[in-house]
């Protein structure tokens, strides 16, 4: 017995012994109008009923000569009826067992409870309903696509199921708040989370390059293809953003070819397939990848909005169309973009960010990578012993160049060690390109290669010559495809397309064109061609950095109008991200730094790289003292504190692959700061790198602020050169554990300076509250503590009140968001009684019910120090404000309480405006949020320090 392709066939009971059977020609006739309202296929009843000679082909001819589906299933039901209970229970079969065709009719099969008899059982059923089988035929074709990782490999076959390692995906909102992390890929089209935009349909990935946006994309058509990804989807149709910049100015398609051409074309009825698709939009999953890498001259605004599937019009338009929802409402998409991509919030419905790998994800791939045990032990000994490594592979392309250096040097070399001094992107790419370049050589069984770095290049330079020209050609104009014909203009032979620089890309057109393995290596060779053109003057070396130099005093890191929605000056590509020059800007620092003159000098003329580092030195410092005057500055405490922007970390970046300490020397000094505000710059953990490179040059004591980026537990050991200068440190949403906090108390304990230390909104367990109740212990200094939103539960709740209890000078304490419940909050009550500093307590969103309510009221009767005291979002009761009424008589410090979101009644609000009478010196008792009315509310309206709406 046949089903439909990739369909699931149910075992059907049988009839119960001695029940009658049912009239199926009575079943027919009942509910007649729902099955020639329901039955979209006609062709495919006739096909089964013809190979079980139930139908003539006379009977046939007579179905399939009525222009109407309609009409066709009336006249199939009249020539089924005639024949007989067995055709029309066979007819009734068939709907069942091709669901797929007929999934309309699965409410109607259930209702009349149809269960077939063995004899029909047994017979046949094909599906030939086309737009079932084209779906098979995309999942047969985007399971054969996405089987082996394709992102980062050109010579080996890597199967995705046995490499892919999921990184750290995070749901945000439009203003990049933390809207919770994604557990699984469903999750991105689960309705039920994360929306931030009802009418929006495109869910839009976001990270930066390499962090993983495609390969993500691979996962889930790869497991579509398989039937496990769970999401409604009964078509998926991918695209990659930059074919988009292929076509020509006057080129016009249809949305059936975009869909089918650049996808996979139906063998059967392409216009039945066609219309179901319009009709059934909600079936319909896109992913669009790389929405950065459109670049076009083309002017949308020349052409009318298309809301038509029938007109032709610019592929570009059809895109527009798509993703505002002109065409195939209804119809999802997932989007990915590199960070600082600006995109219009009518077209989004959720917002992903993309974080990398954390120390588990790190673990996992390498467990993948290396399956030798012994080999990834030595793997992981190394990392831990380098966290400048650690930090860049974070980042799932540089990791994989990592891992791809290490394999390499343990198979070709006699010595297993890879650099353990501080490794740069720099120098990670050079190492890439070596051992691609090795790939040239003839390998020998007995003797490992011994061949240099210096050799490889030189040996090999008219290559990279080659590869750099056609890079830069392409960076000039953010192309990232190149035809045969410029491969061939650049004698690019043939074998060394081979060597993994540059692959080929499928599906743009018919002639075939080739891409850089990753936008980040055509970057890295366009800075070497910067670098090795000996005739380049000042103006052409510097290009890439007056690309980004529009930017630097806007809020993101790049400006992305988007022209289609009337925000975009006439002459701007709304395709436009500068990522690619960053990088390009990047790497010329790398290769220009002193370092690295030795390996250069084989290639390009000493006085040649004299002359531009040079240049670029000058640029570099003329550059940060502009910078470094257009950032706000402001007045903080006893802190000049200046603001800067993402464009400052790029900088950054670029000094820190300089490896010049007289630069960062240089650009410390120009700051005229110390407190360092660089919240929300998209930082990773390898920017801490770069970041301690400047800020270690600071003579005096520093506050630095890192809230809100990416940095983690390898961001927080980068961080190391830096912790002898810092009294202010702020770590919040930063993706911390408890081995990041270990760091931090082994190195703030030893200075013991640090004043103020912000861990809000990480991944913090008891083990790690530990660490910060034992830093609270041993610096005196220590006044701010904020810990607010982790997995603290009441033992490490108990471990801080102890600690705070000890401390004489800690002064505000944070715990929102926590679970310390009652036994933590009577552990605080101990703290609170008659503490000498502390000032500002958030016990707020702690699961503290009445019990542990109580024992903070009576704990506050015997302070006089608090001055603001959170408990917002528990479980207070008229009980324990009742409590809280009694301690306002006697407390006459505290002057600001906050109740709100609890189970507070009128009665308790009544006990405590009563308590008012007598304390003059509160200001607001916050009780927003509790089950009292506006009615209710009326009788407190005379105390206006009781606040209730």
């Amino acid at each position: 017995m046949a089903g439909q392709p990739g369909g699931n066939i149910k075992i059907i009971p049988q009839v119960p012994s001695g029940a009658s059977p049912p009239s199926f020609v009575n079943v027919l006739k009942v509910h007649r109008e729902l099955l020639v309202s329901k039955v979209r296929n006609a062709q495919c009843l006739i096909d089964n009923l013809i190979k079980n000679d139930y139908f003539s082909t006379e009977d046939a001819e007579i179905a399939a000569q009525f222009s109407t589906q309609a009409d066709k299933v009336r006249k199939i039901l009249d020539l089924v009826q005639s024949k007989g209970e067995e055709v029309s229970e066979y007819f009734i079969y068939v709907l069942q067992q091709v669901a797929d065709a007929y999934y309309e009719l699965h409410p109607w099969l259930d209702e009349i409870a149809f269960h077939p008899s063995n004899s029909i059982q047994n017979k046949p059923v094909v599906n030939t309903d086309p737009v079932s089988r084209y779906r098979q035929k995309l999942k047969d074709e985007l399971g054969r696509d996405t089987k082996f990782i394709m992102s980062y490999a050109q010579k080996e076959e890597m199967l995705l199921e046995e490499t892919y390692s999921a990184n750290l995906m995070e749901l945000i909102s439009y203003t990049n708040e933390s809207l919770g992390n994604v557990s699984c890929l469903e999750d991105l089209l689960d309705d039920k989370i994360g929306v931030i935009n009802e009418a929006g349909e495109t869910v839009c990935v976001f990270g930066d390059a390499g962090i993983g946006k495609s390969i993500l994309l691979q996962k889930m058509q790869n497991l579509w293809s398989k039937g496990d990804y769970n999401v409604g989807a009964k078509f998926f149709f991918r695209f990659r953003c930059r074919m988009f910049s292929l076509f020509k100015q006057n080129e016009a398609i249809y949305l059936k070819d975009l869909l089918f051409k650049y996808n996979c074309y139906p063998d059967h009825d392409p216009e039945e397939v066609f219309n179901h698709i319009l009709q059934f939009p909600h079936t319909v999953l896109f992913t669009f990848d790389g929405f950065d890498e459109i670049h076009s001259d083309f002017d949308l605004s020349s052409v009318a909005e298309i809301c038509s599937p029938n007109e032709p019009t610019h592929p570009l338009a059809l895109l527009v169309s798509l993703l505002k929802g002109k065409l195939l409402k209804g119809s999802r998409k997932v989007l990915t973009a590199r960070s600082g991509t600006e995109i219009h919030q009518i077209i989004i419905r959720k917002k992903v960010l993309l974080r990398g790998f954390s120390s588990n994800n790190l673990k996992e791939y390498t467990r993948m990578f290396f399956k030798d045990e012994g080999y990834r032990a030595l793997v992981l000994d190394q990392l831990e012993a380098n966290p400048n490594l650690c930090s860049l592979c974070s980042v799932p392309l540089f990791c994989w160049i990592i891992f791809k250096c290490y394999e390499h040097f343990h198979s070709m070399f006699d010595s297993q060690d890879f650099p353990n001094y501080s490794v740069t992107l720099t120098d990670v790419f050079l190492l890439m390109t070596e051992v691609h370049l090795n790939r040239t050589l003839k390998t020998n069984l007995l003797k490992k290669n011994t061949r240099s770095q210096v050799e490889t290049f030189r040996s090999q330079k008219e290559i990279l010559f080659s590869l750099s020209k056609i890079a830069h050609e392409g960076m000039e104009k953010s192309l990232f495809v190149f035809n045969q014909e410029e491969i061939t203009a650049l004698n690019i032979l043939e074998q060394n397309l081979h060597l993994g620089f540059l692959r080929t890309v499928n599906n743009y057109g018919d002639e075939t064109s080739y891409e850089f393995l990753h936008t980040t290596l055509q970057s890295f060779f366009t800075a070497l061609f910067l670098v090795t053109e000996e005739k380049l003057g000042t103006k052409e070396l510097l290009k890439f950095f007056n690309e980004c130099s529009h930017t630097e005093s806007a809020p993101k890191i790049v400006c992305f109008p988007i022209r289609w929605l009337n925000s975009c000056p006439t002459g701007d590509d709304p395709f436009r991200n500068n990522e690619h020059f960053h990088f390009t800007n990047l790497f010329l620092c790398g290769l220009l730094s002193k370092a690295r003159q030795k390996l250069m000098r084989h290639l390009v003329s000493p006085a040649s790289i004299k002359r531009k580092r040079k240049v670029l030195r000058a640029y570099i410092f003329e550059s940060m003292k502009c910078q470094l005057k257009g950032f706000s500055r402001a007045k903080l405490g006893k802190y000049k504190q200046i603001h800067v922007m993402p464009n400052f970390v790029w900088m950054l970046r670029c000094i820190h692959e300089t490896q010049s300490e007289k630069v960062g020397k240089l650009v410390a000094k120009g700051m005229r700061a110390d407190y360092i505000n660089l919240t929300y710059c998209n930082a990773y953990s390898s920017d801490c790198s770069a970041i301690s490179f400047v800020m270690h040059h600071f003579q005096k004591q520093l506050a630095l602020d890192l809230d809100n980026n990416n940095i983690n537990d390898y961001g927080v050991k980068e961080l190391l050169p830096c912790f002898s200068r810092l009294a202010v440190i702020r770590l919040s949403v930063n993706q911390i554990t408890d081995h990041g906090v270990r760091v931090l108390y082994d190195e703030l304990s030893k200075y013991k300076i640090v004043t103020y230390l912000g861990l809000y909104n990480n991944q913090i367990t008891n083990v790690g509250a530990k660490y910060v109740a034992k830093l609270i212990e041993e610096c005196p200094s220590l006044t701010h503590i904020k810990i607010g939103a982790n997995k603290i539960t009441t033992e490490g709740g108990k471990s801080l009140a102890l600690a705070i209890q000890k401390s004489k000078t800690i002064y505000d304490i944070g715990m929102w968001g926590n679970k310390v419940g009652d036994e933590g909050a009577k552990a605080f009550a101990d703290a609170l009684r008659n503490h000498p500093s502390l000032a500002n307590v958030s016990l707020a969103f702690n699961c503290i019910t009445p019990e542990g309510g109580k024992s903070i009221a009576e704990a506050l009767k015997h302070n006089s120090s608090v001055k603001i005291f959170w408990l917002t979002k528990n479980e207070i009761d008229d009980e324990a404000a009742e409590l809280f009424a009694e301690m306002l008589k006697v407390n006459k410090k505290l002057a600001h309480l906050w109740l709100i979101q609890n189970q507070i009644t009128a009665k308790g609000a009544r006990d405590l405006a009563e308590a008012l009478q007598k304390n003059t010196t509160i200001k607001e008792v916050c009780l927003n949020g509790n089950p009292i009315s506006q009615e209710e509310a009326k009788a407190f309206e005379n105390e206006e320090r009781i606040i209730c709406f």
